[in-house]
This record gives structure tokens, C-alpha cells and sequence, in this order.
């Protein structure tokens, strides 16, 4: 959508948490270098922008906050304490200004609202499950859905009438998870059992299955919502699945199976444009950038 004014004057930027390092990054795309990285949170694992591309939130999964900084300096700007053991990890910075963070030793999911005026609120939501760990929200900031890798569950948050969650298990250990962008169909994908499943977003029922690569530990759904990828850690590829038929239509090599281990393949970031891929990888300090169409 339209950017802010802000958000226009900065060149195409990535922003890179660090959890061994402990640091934030940021990356200027246009020549792929490193042009900031300055101390940020203990072990952070997720972060997001936000909408007006002035801040970035860093979920500090070795604490309890989640921290945001200015996107220009890197400057902490706040710390929001999420309360004892919250382990915050899978973060979305909500198109309407709030900010969503699962809690994952709280078992529960977190709505900042208005995370940077003088009138924060903080509302906390249980999902009753083991490892809710990564997290997507719908476009009317309704309902959120985690994906708890410890239950083995999807969990669907309701953030308005605080009706009881309603979780349903989904395929080995799903962590990734994305919503497709008109909201009308749940991405998840079990690296356990080598698997995406579409999702009923409202009935929390699977409407397909989908055999993938090996260990798909991620999913994002292209902005343009014709194809979602799956990061294939055991592979180093990714699996592009066709959002209409639920079939794999390619596999994306990135590293291949003999570097997997190395590079340790997790995170996957879309262009808004749809035509570059970024897949962070994790062992060997490197994001990968992908052109979509060639692969």
C-alpha cells in the first residue's frame, strides 16, 4: 500500500536480528551491504517494521520485552515488558499501528496498542499451549492464529470478544504460518512431517494438505497471494506452492542439501513487489536474496 513520506525517503532497507550476536542490522539493498549493526537484545529472533518504515520491533526471545528502535539510527527508542518468562519470539507489526508478540514461556500472545504514544495499552491473551511461537493477524486486527510447536496445535486467538481460543492440531511440529493477504485462507507449514496445510481461518479446519521439502520451517505467502513458500532447512531450497490448486509448481534452490547444514536456512521475507526473495541463513550469518521469476 501507499507509504508515508518518511518511508519514501529511505532506500530499500533490510533489517537483520541477530540472536547469537545479539544485535540489529541493517542492510541497504540496493548494494547488499551492512552499513549499521549496533547492540540491540538478549537473543532476539523476530523482528517487525513498522508501517510508516520509521521503527523496528525486535522480539527479545532470550528476555521478556520487546524492544523498538528508529529505522535511520538504530536507536532503542522503547522497551515494553511483556512480564516474567515471557520469551517473546514471533512478532507482526499490525498495518494499524499496533503490535502483536507471541510469549512463548507464557503461553499466551500479546496486543500493544498504540506501542509508541503516551497511551500504551498492553492486553494479554492465553492460548493455553505449549510453544506458541510465531503468529499472523488479520487484516481487521480481529483474530490472531499462533502456531505452538510443543501441542503440536494452531491456535486461533479471537483479540475482540475474548472468546475461548480454539486450537487444532496440524500435522508435526508446525511453526511456520501465514495468512494469504484478503485474509481467506491460514498457511501453515510442520517441519516435522514435511508439510503446508490451508487452513479455514474461521472453522480452524484443513481444506488441503501439501507434501513440501524436508524440515519446512517457514511460510510466507507472496504479497501478491498467487504462490507460498516454504524454507526447506534439510534442503536448502524452497518449495513454491501454488495458492490455487495447493500443489507444488517449483522448488527454489538457494543452497542445496550438501550446504543445508551450513547455512541453516529459516526466515522468509518477500519484496512487496513480489519479485525478491530474502531467506536468512542462520549458521553461516548470510541472507540470501532470490529473484523470484528466475529463481
Amino acid at each position: 500500500g501507499p507509504e508515508s513520506a518518511g518511508a519514501e525517503a529511505m532506500a530499500p532497507t533490510l533489517f537483520v536480528a541477530a540472536k547469537r550476536g545479539n544485535t540489529l542490522s541493517k542492510v541497504d539493498l540496493a548494494t547488499g551491504k551492512e552499513v549499521l549493526r549496533l547492540p540491540s537484545c538478549t537473543n532476539p529472533h523476530e523482528l517487525a517494521t513498522s508501517p510508516d518504515g520509521q521503527h523496528v520491533a525486535l522480539a527479545c526471545y532470550g528476555g521478556t520485552s520487546v524492544d523498538i528502535f528508529r529505522t535511520d539510527s538504530l536507536e532503542r527508542v522503547a522497551s515494553i515488558d511483556l512480564g516474567a518468562n515471557a520469551s517473546p519470539h514471533g512478532i507482526v507489526w499490525h498495518a494499524s499501528g499496533d503490535l502483536y508478540a507471541t510469549a512463548e514461556g507464557r503461553r499466551s500472545i500479546f496486543w500493544l496498542r498504540n506501542p509508541l504514544g503516551e497511551t500504551r495499552e498492553v492486553f494479554e491473551f492465553g492460548t493455553g499451549k505449549d510453544g506458541s511461537h510465531m503468529l499472523a493477524v488479520s487484516p481487521d486486527a480481529r483474530t490472531a492464529w499462533t502456531t505452538d510447536l510443543g501441542s503440536r496445535t494452531v491456535t486461533r486467538v479471537d483479540l475482540r470478544t475474548r472468546r475461548a481460543p480454539l486450537s487444532v492440531t496440524v500435522g508435526e511440529e508446525p511453526e511456520g504460518i501465514s495468512l494469504s493477504p484478503d485474509g481467506s485462507t491460514l498457511w501453515v507449514s510442520a517441519r516435522g512431517s514435511n508439510q503446508a496445510f490451508a487452513l479455514d481461518p474461521r472453522t480452524m479446519e484443513v481444506r488441503q494438505a501439501v507434501a513440501t521439502g524436508r524440515f519446512p520451517l517457514r511460510i510466507a505467502v507472496r504479497p501478491q497471494g498467487d504462490v507460498a513458500l516454504t524454507s526447506d532447512l534439510q534442503d536448502g531450497s524452497l518449495s513454491v506452492i501454488d495458492t490455487a490448486t495447493a500443489k507444488v509448481i517449483r522448488t527454489i534452490a538457494v543452497s542445496g542439501p550438501a550446504e543445508a547444514q551450513t547455512r541453516f536456512q529459516v526466515t522468509i521475507l518477500w519484496s512487496d513487489d513480489g519479485k525478491r526473495i530474502y531467506v536468512a541463513e542462520t549458521a553461516s550469518d548470510t541472507v540470501a536474496e532470490v529473484d523470484y521469476v528466475s529463481g
